[in-house]
């Protein structure tokens, strides 16, 4: 058989690169960049080759497993279905169905077979105990969105291509890919915003590799950018430097806004952030300045205990400079799908809160850092069941440990996983769905958020194979069962709802469709379509009641008070105490790539990192073993010393910490790590939007042994 060629984009991050892969005889042979992609232009990162990897990976879970006494046990596919379905009307019935809870992991939405069917099971499942990844990553992105422009969904993205000044909170797209941000090859991208005499900014308590390609870099205490922004927006009021252009004419709360943000000087401001009041003018003054500029933050800015805050002015900051919703600035896709539902105003917010810390709902979740305390707590309401997609909260969650120990108090789990892990290994039951170059593929969520309009689709490469399930055919079972009850009879039930059909159809009632888009026209375009440059959007797209941006919502304003004690507070740092911050590695992507030699080979990436200043205090020597401590655990790893890091300021990756036993991953072999999250304090949150504040946590550290 002749060697094919294979096209399709990767799902392992946000950034859809199209590639390109030879394969003979049910074999891959290679792996490359998709030159005639129009999106991503032949760019690909280390980890689009992890993709053959995970089809041809031994520990790949194929076929559906069941804990026994006597330990896992391989069972068929309708056996498994059917009792988990029992397992969970039996919870339903004995404890309610707000008693079984469901967490989905950050691969749900690079999948749209997940996104598509999930949310008929859930329907069936008929529980509101839900949580995702989204609340340890990006609930304030969601919560400015809502209260500005009336829906969580309609999230604005920098528009890199025609940019001449870009300044980054909290964010590293170098390594990310974007984030948020659907942006294939950032670094091209960033050097032709250079070559056009542009400038980039980095605002980041470590020197991160974008900031070390960027323009200039400011060094800011961890959980202080809220702080750094309002007086930013306080310096354009002062300064008459305010020009929204025409935003203004459906615009709201200027004038509020402007008087919220008086008392916030750079002079009041220095010493909690760490940045000069000249300083902190220079960047309010050259974002005003700038004819195509945007300020874009990111996960730093996110998952901190004021996150709600920092989003809502950065949104703000591009508005006043007239940036938001114009080329080179703060745009919005028009994707050929659309995500946003039927017009009408958005009310998911605070409908309940959750049983033991009185958490509001947002988005219809609930915090995942409430998750170990509502299983863990006994009484009325208390979690006695779970379901996980692709997730793995042990490692990625706050305070992992407690969590780890709450699994296992469960009385029923089940895990749609393609691994046997640090979460799932706590499940009754594991159904692994074909994965990969196994299934087909739309990004339902990052054409939404991408920086250029465009559109693709990906076949299959190879056939699952009958004893595999796509994930849809797993979640469309599961409903099937949930709602027929005893009397499903799988040789008579009609046949799963394939999700391409639902595809088709939003594609050609969608932005494209009046010019023939459809699923088809994408199968006889396997290198993408590209619907051109983001193009201004408002006031059309506008969700909210009145059709106007709301600048200065309540909710926000009485958030700020929160800030003014805090700032009034302020919180200095013990001598002996750190601040802990995370960082992400492009050939990983969270925990589940660790098991792949091509891209975990080579070096420990999971150290410590640590100013010379603050190592040289502690006594402490390159590469030596170190024990940190945080108010909730301890874990021990190299120490990494490093100008990178500001000081007072300690970095550790996430995704690590696979030494737990119960696994059934080769990953230990190389470098298991630690967990970043058996330090962070499921105690700590964003009161406003309920996301885990994981930065910028308090920690001790000092010489192993």
């Amino acid at each position: 058989m002749p060697v094919e060629t294979h096209y399709r984009a990767c799902n392992l991050c946000e950034a859809i690169c199209g590639l390109q892969i030879k394969h003979e005889n049910g074999q891959v042979l290679s792996i490359i960049g998709d030159a005639q992609d129009p999106f991503s232009r032949g760019h690909i990162c280390p980890k689009a080759v992890g993709l053959k990897d995970i089809y041809e990976d031994p520990d790949r879970l194929r076929r559906p497993l069941k804990r026994t006494a006597a330990g896992w046990q391989e069972i068929d596919w309708e056996t498994a279905l059917d009792e988990v379905a029992a397992g969970l009307r039996r919870q339903r019935d004995a404890y309610g169905p707000h008693a079984t809870a469901w967490y989905a992991g950050n691969p749900s939405v690079h999948n749209s077979g997940t996104q598509l069917a999930a949310p008929g099971f859930l329907r069936a499942l008929g529980s509101r105990s839900l949580f995702s990844a989204s609340s340890v990553d990006q609930l304030p992105h969601h919560f400015a969105a809502w209260q500005l422009y009336g829906h969580p969904l309609l999230l604005p993205v920098p528009d890199l291509d025609r940019t001449d000044h870009w300044l980054i909170l909290g964010g590293n797209p170098l390594v990310s890919n974007g984030s948020l941000m659907t942006a294939p090859d950032v670094a091209k991208r960033l050097q032709a915003i250079q070559a056009r005499g542009g400038k980039v900014v980095v605002v980041d308590p470590r020197r991160s590799e974008t900031a070390a390609k960027a323009d200039a870099h400011h060094f800011i205490r961890p959980g202080t950018d809220v702080f750094l922004l309002l007086a930013m927006t306080q310096v354009l009021f002062a300064e008459q430097l305010v020009n929204p252009g025409r935003l203004a004419e459906f615009t709201d709360g200027i004038v509020e806004l402007e008087a919220a943000v008086a008392e916030f000087t750079p002079e009041h401001v220095s010493p909690i952030t760490g940045i000069a009041p000249d300083e902190i003018r220079t960047l309010a003054r050259e974002l005003a300045a700038a004819g195509r500029g945007v300020i874009y933050g990111r996960v730093g800015v996110s998952v901190q205990e004021f996150g709600g805050l920092c989003l809502w002015l950065i949104n703000a900051l591009n508005l006043l400079t007239g940036h938001l919703d114009e080329p080179g600035g703060y745009m919005f896709a028009t994707p050929a799908l659309d995500i946003l539902g039927k017009p009408g105003i958005y009310t998911k917010y605070d409908r309940y809160r959750s049983r033991v810390r009185q958490a509001p709902e947002f988005m219809g979740e609930l915090p995942v850092a409430c998750l170990a305390e509502e299983i863990l707590t006994p009484g009325a309401g208390q979690l006695r069941a779970l379901v996980t997609s692709c997730g793995n909260p042990v490692l990625s969650t706050p305070n992992g440990a407690q969590l780890d120990a709450a699994l296992a108090e469960l009385d029923f789990m089940v895990s749609i996983d393609i691994y046997l892990n640090e979460t799932t290994r706590h499940a009754h039951y594991i159904l692994p769905p074909a994965t990969g170059l196994e299934t087909a593929h739309y990004d339902v969520s990052f054409h939404a958020l991408a920086i250029r309009n465009t559109s693709r689709y990906s076949e299959p490469l190879f056939d699952k194979g009958p004893e595999a399930r796509y994930d849809w055919e797993i979640f469309e079972g599961l409903r099937q069962r949930l709602e027929a009850g005893e009397s499903f009879d799988a040789a008579t039930a009609p046949a799963p709802e394939n999700p391409e059909t639902k595809l088709d159809l939003g594609l050609r009632y969608g932005a494209y469709g009046r010019t023939g888009l459809s699923l088809e026209q994408l199968r006889e375009n396997p290198h993408g379509l590209d619907f051109g440059a983001l193009q201004p959007r408002l006031p059309a797209a506008l969700r909210t009641e009145n059709q106007r941006i709301n600048l200065a919502a309540p909710l926000f304003l009485e958030d700020l008070q929160r800030a003014r004690h805090t700032l009034a507070a302020a919180p200095v740092a013990a001598e002996s105490q750190l601040l802990l911050i995370s960082r992400r590695e492009l050939r990983s992507n969270n925990s589940w790539m660790h098991n792949l030699p091509r891209l975990i080979k080579g070096r420990n990436r999971c150290t410590l990192q640590m100013n010379p200043a603050d190592a040289a205090a502690r006594s402490l020597t390159d590469g030596q073993p170190v024990r940190v401590r945080s108010r909730v655990g301890v874990v021990e790893l190299p120490v990494e010393i490093t100008p990178i890091l500001m000081p007072g300021v300690a970095s550790m990756p996430h995704g690590y910490g696979h030494a737990r036993s119960g696994t059934q991953l080769a990953v230990a072999q190389f470098h298991a790590g630690v967990s970043i999250n058996d330090l962070t304090d499921d105690a700590r949150l964003d009161e406003l939007t309920g996301n885990a504040a994981l930065s910028a946590v308090p920690v001790w550290v000092e010489a192993a042994g």
